[in-house]
């Protein structure tokens, strides 16, 4: 049986002033009609019911997720106490999820990715889950084909080429490589052996929990004692208590770098992982000017720049040009397009300048 769990923690400064700690990205609607963790469970819904939904977050946007995906069973929302990283957050979900179905595979998906149309996707995951069905030892990742030379993704380079059991083609992953600088990231695209890490992965439940078990061995001594509360009252508890001490890493380094299993296959969609304003704009429309804008906005003389009014207000903008201007919740965002990786600094300093309110 197919299980789906969606990974929903962080912060989301990228997006701030829209995205605040109590509401980050995955809980907002930033493109469409609904917010990204509700696209990301209704991409998923043809394949799993909302009873095979598990959604891991911070403690603190439980409710939130409780909220809006009203479907889903209370006890399907895990919260974290503490953040640990991909690798404490997938053992974790594995676990429950082979405490309910000891042969089920898993589709781990972030909560904030936009992938058009569904259909191919979908059609990817039925991929993935029939390879794994022939090979049961098998890690699958989707990978996207670069379009430019990226240094915010991580890569993957394409081994040996295998026949899928639907008669396409998927490929051995070679290595993972991390964010490389820009030089490096131009070789990777002008070689075409590799794909952007969409961080979307299919494997057996008790599959990934021997690979946690067989190459991060500590973090899997810390995860037993609270999986074997997996079906108890006391679960709660003993996650709280517990979950802190667990090692912080991601689960491609602490697993899919070492294993001999991962396997990848090509996106047949479209895809974006929504990083920050920059990228929201490239899926808006654009006026004559090539400016995105949201909201109640005038502009004149202005290019290439970014517009975000919300609540009502007005924004309006006068000869500028590669610019973000968002305004939400009291707070209005002016920054340079180049100077958005900055934006995570400037978020944290709010704090120390007496500004917790708009954190």
């Amino acid at each position: 049986m197919l299980y789906a769990v969606i990974m929903a923690g962080g912060s989301g400064t990228r997006f701030w002033p829209k995205s605040r700690r109590q509401s980050p990205k995955q809980f907002l609607r930033l493109f469409g009609e609904t917010t990204m963790i509700q696209q990301t469970a209704g991409r998923i819904a043809p394949m799993v019911d909302p009873s095979r939904l598990l959604v891991v977050t911070g403690l603190d946007q439980a409710e939130s997720a409780r909220a809006q995906l009203a479907d889903v069973p209370a006890a399907n929302i895990l919260a974290e106490p503490a953040p640990r990283d991909t690798a404490a957050c997938v053992g974790l979900a594995a676990g429950v999820v082979a405490a309910r179905d000891p042969e089920a595979v898993m589709i781990v998906m972030p909560a904030d990715h936009v992938i058009e149309p569904q259909a191919r996707f979908l059609e990817t995951v039925e991929d993935a889950v029939s390879l794994i069905q022939a090979e049961p030892l098998s890690l699958v990742t989707f990978g996207i084909r670069p379009t430019r030379p990226e240094t915010g993704y991580g890569y993957i380079e394409q081994g040996d080429e295998f026949v899928m059991p639907s008669g396409r083609i998927g490929r051995c992953v070679a290595q993972f490589r991390e964010k490389p600088n820009l030089e490096t990231a131009r070789s990777f695209l002008d070689s075409g052996r590799f794909l952007w890490n969409s961080g979307i992965f299919v494997w057996r439940a008790r599959t990934i929990l021997d690979e946690i078990k067989a190459h991060r061995p500590g973090l899997h001594e810390g995860l037993a004692p609270i999986l074997a509360h997996a079906d108890s009252p006391s679960f709660g508890q003993v996650l709280a208590e517990r979950f802190p001490q667990l090692e912080r890493v991601p689960i491609d380094r602490a697993v899919l770098e070492r294993s001999a299993h991962v396997k990848v296959i090509e996106a047949p969609y479209q895809w974006s992982d929504v990083g920050d304003w920059r990228a929201l704009a490239e899926l808006l429309e654009l006026d004559s000017a090539g400016n995105a804008v949201f909201g109640r906005t005038l502009t004149h003389g202005s290019t290439g720049s970014i517009f975000i009014s919300e609540e009502g207000g007005l924004v309006a903008a006068l000869g500028v040009e590669d610019l973000v201007v968002v305004q939400s919740q009291g707070a209005v965002l002016v920054a340079r397009k180049e100077r958005l990786d900055e934006l995570k600094a400037l978020v944290e300093g709010l704090g120390k300048a007496g500004l917790q309110a708009f954190s």
